[in-house]
């Protein structure tokens, strides 16, 4: 039996070179993964993953460095034993792995060795902290936690950090249900091929920087975000859009909630997964998804997410 504690202990305690051999294979792995449309039922274009029609999929938020809420949903849901129990089992990560919280090595660790373990069955989507360079957050303290961690020879590791961000997927979606994402809906867009394909068409279009840093707003238009990248996308952009694709809800993170809120009249529900400051939220929250059963609204997704 597997023991999260464990695994925990030794993303706390694993020295810079067992990182960095840790990051590569998982790099390596997500090379392999990209090279093959289709590995084990899951289907594969570009920057986006086809969940299968069958199965159970854990779906987590933000972490910003949460060692104690990633502990906590993963001994919750019993996701571990039972990604080495049951076949069609999956988790996906919506990205926001580090930043924030004094534990963001430990986060990227523990998520990469879930990777390195159960392979396909562990989707990591990027984030805006996960972005490209030209497009990095601020504030941006990684380089801070993987300095105090690792001391001079941090830079390695951040450095092997960022060329893994390059390799992570951007988008999963169960087809004619959701489309799980970080940050918002891009606009004009035909097919999920421009989402799946973003990575590549950046920055001659904004799909990529709309994927990690937009915004849901409650007004029917659309408009530049204050954030300084991405946009504001308003309630016809989600309905056309979702319409379009034969999408139901628009599952996404990205902006800090007690846990859940449900946004654009059920269209679209934002998770948030991590806890404390600098965001005070009260509760985080994760998603589990019978792929099975039939698409359900954000309201629906709401009743019945785990609040902690």
């Amino acid at each position: 039996m597997i023991k999260i504690e464990e695994l925990a202990r030794k993303a706390s305690l694993c020295s810079m070179d067992e990182f960095s051999c840790l990051i590569h294979e998982v790099s390596g792995s997500l090379r392999e993964e990209k090279s093959k449309a289709l590995v084990n039922g899951i289907r594969r274009e570009g920057g986006l993953i086809y969940l299968p029609s069958k199965g159970r999929v854990l779906v987590v938020g933000d972490l910003h460095g949460d060692l104690e809420s990633l502990i906590f949903i993963l001994k919750d849901s019993d996701f571990i034993e039972r990604l080495k129990s049951e076949n069609q089992v999956y988790v996906v990560f919506l990205g926001d792995y580090g930043d924030r919280g004094s534990y963001s090595p430990e986060v990227y660790h523990l998520v990469l060795t879930l990777k390195s373990m159960f392979k396909e069955k562990v989707i990591m989507l990027r984030g805006n902290h996960e972005a490209p360079k030209d497009m990095e957050c601020r504030p941006h303290d990684l380089p801070y936690f993987l300095r105090t961690r690792f001391g001079a020879n941090w830079q390695k590791i951040y450095g092997e950090l960022r060329q893994l961000f390059d390799l992570l997927y951007h988008s999963a979606v169960a087809e004619g249900k959701y489309l799980m994402l970080h940050g918002g809906l891009p606009e004009n867009i035909i097919s999920l091929s421009d989402i799946a394909w973003a990575h590549e068409t950046y920055p001659a279009k904004s799909h990529l920087e709309e994927i990690l840093w937009s915004d849901p707003g409650e007004e029917e238009i659309s408009y530049p975000s204050p954030r300084g990248a991405g946009r504001i996308f308003g309630r016809e952009v989600t309905r056309t859009t979702l319409d379009r694709l034969g999408i139901k809800t628009l599952i996404r993170s990205h902006e800090p909630c007690d846990g859940i809120a449900v946004q654009q009249k059920g269209r679209v529900l934002t998770l948030f997964s991590r806890k404390g400051p600098p965001y005070y939220n009260s509760q985080a929250a994760y998603l589990e998804i019978d792929l099975s059963r039939e698409a359900m609204d954000a309201h629906g997704l709401a009743r019945e997410a785990r609040r902690f």
